[in-house]
């Protein structure tokens, strides 16, 4: 008797965070899209939702006072699939849930490793205006049949961040693609967390502070901390490698 696949959940939203009581206005979303794998057809990994609650936590507690909700994603499977491309699709559907649930508002997408690329892959979703990828893994070039797209990112605010030392996800790739996404869309900068990793453990207070200054600027027109402001403003390749200093979740505390 041949063996019947395991049909895959439905993509769903986690449960929000945030700005979600009662009487409660919704100002801004974040979607935290969590890592994937590029080839595979088992079910969506529950240790990679675990790993993106806190920063959508994080996101959420800070963001409280401006109306800010996250919600981490839920997708149907754990892999990428070559052409079907299925956690982009998972993403897409996440922001058309969040434009039913609470109307136009604006939505930055914040995903890590593969969930990173789904989150550039995305940003074309009308409801978008920011993409903030965290060690995204990016195909080889002599690999892909075609490069990473990098149209969908004109006018949305993007911020790649990325560990040297990362073995998952190459972070020269990712610095190729934002040479060339910069140049159709000048708000596009990248840090570089020296001597970190895919996780980018070893510093994740000042990555999850450098990632409240993007999300809050390109959310709700916060101004930005000065390292942000540079990165924008300066032309590649230095806008490209900004490091990210060790004091930046620092520099933020009143």
């Amino acid at each position: 008797m041949a063996q019947q696949a395991i049909p895959l959940p439905a993509a769903r939203l986690g449960r929000a965070a945030g700005a979600t009581g009662g009487g409660a206005t919704v100002s801004g979303v974040v979607l935290v899209l969590p890592d994937g794998d590029p080839v595979s057809a088992r079910r969506p990994s529950p240790l990679a939702y675990a790993a993106a609650l806190p920063l959508a936590r994080r996101l959420a507690r800070d963001g409280r006072a401006e109306g800010l909700v996250a919600h981490a994603v839920h997708y149907r499977g754990q892999g990428w699939n070559g052409g079907d491309a299925r956690l982009v699709t998972d993403a897409e559907w996440a922001a058309d849930e969040v434009v039913r649930r609470y109307g136009d508002v604006p939505v930055c997408l914040a995903g890590h490793g593969m969930g990173g690329r789904a989150a550039l892959r995305a940003a074309g979703h009308p409801a978008v205006n920011s993409v903030l990828a965290l060690a995204p893994w990016i195909p080889e070039d002599d690999v892909a049949a075609d490069p990473e797209p990098v149209k969908q990112l004109v006018g949305r605010r993007v911020m790649i961040v990325h560990g040297t030392n990362d073995a998952r996800s190459n972070p020269e790739l990712s610095y190729r693609l934002a040479e060339r996404a910069k140049k159709a869309n000048r708000d596009t900068c990248r840090f570089e967390v020296h001597s970190d990793g895919h996780t980018m453990r070893q510093h994740r207070p000042e990555v999850h502070a450098l990632a409240v200054d993007f999300v809050f600027g390109a959310l709700f027109s916060r101004p930005y901390a000065r390292p942000v402001t540079d990165a924008f403003a300066a032309p590649p390749p230095l806008g490209l490698r900004m490091p990210l200093a060790a004091g930046f979740g620092k520099s933020l505390r009143p």
